[in-house]
């Protein structure tokens, strides 16, 4: 069962969807995402992308951030993040919008987001026009850090080199078959 690791909500466990639809980030890789960014969610303002059930969100929320964007285009996955936002009490920092990513991103006019979690259906293929979205629309603050969770070979870029150039990888590492990655955009 999932749960918050630490901050306001620590240990509050969280709903999931029930079946396949939703591939949970492991326990494990939420506790080295949450050690590589250290201090970073203190006051920070979050987007949760492909949000499930919202526990990278919420955990940043109860570790300090001011705000946290959660985005998923399945009203079942939305009902299961305002559930948990509620369980947790950390429903007045958050922000639940039913919406496909590509989208939402194509549509923001949100402040630029400090830290951002992209973990999309590995088949999807869409984190590389995830990232192109962010940086294009400018929803990338001052030395944000974007985070990403992808089939274990890493590639988040999908083989575009100049998407690839516009970003500085600051830690990879897998996790069973997912590789997280830390990221943030290049000083070009």
């Amino acid at each position: 069962m999932m749960r918050i690791i630490t901050g306001s909500a620590r240990g509050t466990h969280l709903y999931t969807r029930s079946g396949d639809q939703t591939r949970p980030t492991s326990e494990r890789a939420k506790e080295a995402i949450f050690s590589m960014l250290q201090q970073k969610p203190n006051g920070a303002r979050v987007l949760d992308l492909f949000a499930g059930s919202g526990q990278l969100g919420l955990e940043a929320i109860s570790r300090g951030a001011a705000v946290a964007v959660f985005v998923d285009g399945s009203k079942e996955a939305i009902e299961i993040v305002r559930r948990n936002a509620e369980r947790t009490h950390l429903l007045p920092k958050a922000r639940i919008v039913t919406s496909e990513a590509l989208s939402y991103l194509s549509s923001c006019h949100e402040q630029p987001f400090d830290l951002c979690f992209l973990d999309p259906p590995y088949d999807a293929g869409v984190l590389p026009q995830c990232l192109s979205l962010l940086v294009s629309r400018g929803l990338l603050a001052k030395d944000a850090l974007v985070i990403t969770e992808s089939r274990e070979s890493g590639d988040v870029f999908g083989d575009d080199m100049a998407l690839a150039a516009r970003f500085e990888i600051i830690k990879q590492n897998r996790y069973g078959v997912a590789c997280i990655t830390v990221m943030k955009e290049a000083n070009l």
